[in-house]
């Protein structure tokens, strides 16, 4: 067994990346622009994602909250959209007043994550055992009378999901610290993690891994939350790979890995489950002044709003289903539930 403890400064972690979290890992996506002009896309706008946030206005004209990032934007080494530890103290307590921004450390994660999987299989310490803040990962997970198969195609999703640490944790998001691979315990990782322990071959083993990317969903407010989301999980797919073969993922799957975070990992007003701002429409009046019109539904708080619905990828059937709609439906079949509980309960959706 091996033992982790994310919540100390690390002197024994074994692994690749032990230490301080770098930027270098996302300049290196960066600059791929193929892959960048992938993760950057909304599918439901058909353009790309919104900053959502006015933390980057002071670099200029493009940089406010309404306007798309765009990839020549982010190739300067300088304006690299970082992981909060990595943010100046002043913009996470901005962050954390304005959008109420908090970051779970990650044995909380795991243990809550434990509880989900507990329910699942049926088996109490599959993965790991925890203890105080830490945990030791168990030689191989167990699954009593569930498959690995049924595992790793299971629904898992995080709402509000900030930089996905409940999808994976590369890192420790309070003291910055990387997580050894094999420790990690987010869903997409424990999923990863399964089809190493049962799968030798690359190409089955590939095959596998982007089922279980397509398993795991979530969303969040502001752009750069969502690129990093988006890059966490790609990052994570490449890291499990080269764990696993001790060489690179080939680039065509990285970008089809890609290509389904882009639909997965997306960009949305929870509350309204529209796209940011989207549900105001400015229009110029025949005097000439320019007013803005909400909809009905941002003033009442009931019916259907004017914004752009959101838009997820049901992979079973190929094919793009509005998020309100399915979660409408949901909830008429299986009574109403709050989020998290409805995010546990998708396994027959897909």
């Amino acid at each position: 067994m091996q033992n982790c403890i994310p919540n100390d400064p690390p002197s024994n972690l074994s692994g690749m990346g032990s230490g301080i979290i770098s930027v270098e890992p996302y300049r290196e996506i960066g600059n791929s622009r193929s892959l960048m002009e992938i993760l950057l896309s909304d599918h439901t706008t058909g353009s790309n994602l919104i900053w959502a946030t006015d933390d980057y206005s002071s670099e200029g004209s493009g940089f406010n909250a309404r306007d798309t990032m765009r990839y020549l934007f982010l190739i300067d080494p300088n304006r690299v959209i970082r992981p909060r530890y990595l943010k100046p103290q002043s913009e996470q307590r901005n962050r954390s007043r304005d959008m109420a921004e908090v970051f779970t450390p990650p044995w909380i994660v795991n243990k809550q994550n434990n509880l989900v999987d507990e329910q699942w299989i049926g088996i109490k310490d599959a993965f790991n055992i925890e203890h105080r803040n830490s945990w030791t990962v168990t030689d191989r997970v167990r699954f009593g009378d569930r498959s690995w198969e049924d595992y790793v195609t299971s629904i898992r999703m995080e709402v509000c999901c900030g930089e996905a640490p409940y999808l994976t944790t590369r890192y420790d998001s309070i003291n910055g610290f990387e997580i050894p691979v094999r420790s990690r315990v987010g869903f997409l990782d424990r999923k990863l993690r399964v089809v190493s322990e049962n799968v030798d071959e690359p190409e089955d083993w590939l095959t596998w891994a982007k089922t279980a990317v397509k398993s795991v969903y979530a969303y969040d407010f502001q752009g750069d939350n969502v690129l990093l989301a988006r890059e966490n999980l790609l990052l994570t797919f490449i890291e499990f790979y080269r764990e696993k073969f001790e060489e690179e993922a080939p680039q065509s799957s990285m970008e089809t890995v890609a290509n389904i975070l882009s639909w997965n990992i997306w960009q949305m007003d929870g509350m309204k489950m529209v796209v940011p701002f989207s549900c105001e429409s400015s229009y110029r009046t025949e005097a000439g002044v320019i007013t803005s019109n909400r909809c009905n539904a941002c003033k009442t708080g009931t019916g259907r709003h004017i914004g752009k619905y959101c838009r997820i990828m049901d992979w079973g059937k190929g094919a793009s289903v509005e998020y309100a709609s399915m979660m409408k439906k949901e909830r008429k079949e299986r009574g109403a539930k709050s989020a998290k509980n409805v995010a546990n309960t998708l396994d027959g959706w897909f």
